[in-house]
């Protein structure tokens, strides 16, 4: 482990960010790949004098940062790494990076079910890294989970992070497109939550180069129009929810009102467009009957 004083860090630290790039990824950087965290600097950062310890030399860290601002590699996939919420998540170039808009989801979630001693029984749908329903099996612990995914290496990442952030074992996951791997549970599901891929073609193409050319298409590209599988997902939704069950949906921010008919004339009520925090219609929940 190398020692070094917070005074000739922050000079280094400094020189780097000049370079480019943004503070949040470099935390990314110095936690994940550096091991120190923003807490434990934020404590030591105001005695010059102190020592920090780095499980990598500068010259390494260096090397990692540069990398992502030459080629534009996303910081998370060069440290294998990912925050949200409260979860520290493996990620590589078979998931997409859980964004920071797609935690409001399980807050959503927290609305519609208050009671955290609830017995929920509810499904991810594409679930990528895992992160929405690791986030809803630690905050409900005596409900249950199904999760789906139809990429069996992003599967085996969700199942991987599912371990590192629980002891416990109410999440099942399973390989296949949305719905299929779930014919026995026809009918008893209690919320079904997905962010499924929804940009459009156009706009997929003009996407810029750190998501195109590393994150994987297929957990972006939603069709034409970007509701291909979004219009699945509801059409089929109603032969697994209960009555009364929710569905909650992640959609591109121009997408609530196509989103809202669709759950209309699949037979949903108590439909919302729910805005993320920038004001955008990024999500569109509803109950089946």
């Amino acid at each position: 482990m190398l020692c070094i004083s917070v005074e000739e860090f922050s000079f280094w630290k400094k020189k780097q960010l000049s370079k480019g790039g943004d503070e949040q990824s470099f935390a990314v950087l110095l936690d994940c790949v550096g091991g120190l965290s923003t807490s434990d600097l934020n404590l030591k950062i105001i005695n010059p004098r102190e020592t920090l310890h780095l499980k990598k030399n500068l010259e390494f860290l260096e090397s990692v940062w540069d990398d992502h601002l030459l080629k534009s590699s996303p910081i998370q996939y060069l440290c294998g790494k990912a925050f949200w919420r409260d979860l520290k998540l493996i990620v590589t170039n078979k998931v997409l990076i859980p964004r920071p808009e797609t935690e409001l989801v399980v807050d959503i979630v927290f609305k519609i079910f208050r009671r955290k001693s609830e017995k929920l029984f509810f499904a991810e749908l594409g679930t990528g890294s895992g992160a929405i329903s690791i986030a809803l099996a630690l905050a409900y612990p005596l409900s249950k989970g199904v999760v789906t995914d139809i990429d069996q290496d992003a599967l085996e990442i969700a199942t991987k992070n599912y371990t590192n952030s629980s002891k416990q074992s109410n999440l099942k996951f399973y390989c296949g497109n949305w719905w299929s791997p779930l014919e026995n549970f026809k009918g008893k599901l209690d919320l079904a939550v997905s962010n499924p891929p929804y940009i459009p073609r156009d706009t997929y193409e003009k996407l810029p180069k750190e998501v195109k050319n590393f994150e994987p298409k297929v957990a972006l590209l939603g069709g034409e129009d970007g509701l291909e599988h979004i219009r699945e997902i509801i059409q089929k939704a109603p032969f697994f929810l209960k009555e009364k069950g929710w569905l909650i949906l992640e959609n591109h921010f121009d997408q609530g009102e196509k989103v809202k008919q669709l759950l209309i004339k699949n037979k949903f009520t108590s439909i919302e467009i729910v805005n993320d925090l920038s004001g955008i219609g990024r999500f569109t929940i509803g109950r089946y009957k």
